[in-house]
């Protein structure tokens, strides 16, 4: 079974909730929507939403997302009423998009838009909102393959100063297997525990470091 960010059980609220709240901050309080994306990335609220903690998750509004935002960044609360259409906006779309995204690969929202900023996201619209949803997902992990070229695997062992080989020799972990994780392959987030401590503890760095998420 793939493993995800928290229980499917809080998916579809989820997804709800971060559409709600790219639509408020935009469309009712008139916030450009990757400057609020930034404000949203160094709140709590990103790391919070992006944990599974319920609270954020099933037991705050969209709107309440935003106000939560905005007392982080230390700006004064808007003077609007909460509004939550039902018609849903392209920008709904994109935090709905975002949060299943976000939820099926486990990555961090700040590590995302590294790969393709939210307005980016946003442009995909026209295209993407009435596809099957692993369109959109296939799609922005050919932007994040494009953007991260190296695995994090790559990247640490070419710092130790270890070729591939010899990495395998002293982790115990096939070449063949390294390569293929090096190449994208193979999925090292599915790899087996005991593998992935062994390359770990080779490189001087921790197992979740060599993870793609």
């Amino acid at each position: 079974m793939t493993m995800c960010a928290y229980s499917e059980d809080y998916l579809s609220m989820a997804q709800k909730v971060l559409g709600d709240m790219l639509d408020f901050a935009v469309n009712t309080c008139d916030f450009d929507i990757d400057q609020f994306f930034a404000m949203f990335l160094v709140s709590d609220v990103s790391v919070q939403f992006q944990e599974g903690n319920p609270t954020y998750l099933v037991g705050k509004t969209g709107c309440e997302l935003v106000r939560e935002v905005i007392k982080d960044a230390g700006l004064a609360d808007i003077a609007l009423p909460d509004e939550m259409y039902l018609d849903k906006s392209p920008e709904y779309w994109t935090g709905w998009s975002l949060a299943y995204y976000q939820w099926y690969t486990m990555r961090a929202f700040s590590r995302i838009v590294n790969a393709v900023k939210i307005s980016e996201i946003l442009e995909m619209y026209p295209v993407y909102h009435e596809m099957d949803m692993m369109h959109f997902v296939e799609r922005i992990n050919e932007l994040w393959d494009h953007y991260y070229v190296e695995t994090n695997l790559k990247r640490i062992r070419k710092t130790s100063g270890l070729s591939q080989r010899e990495l395998a020799e002293l982790s115990g972990v096939p070449l063949r297997q390294i390569q293929l994780f090096e190449q994208r392959q193979r999925d090292i987030n599915k790899t087996k525990a005991f593998d992935l401590y062994c390359l770990a503890k080779t490189l001087g760095c921790r197992s979740e470091e060599l993870l793609e998420i």
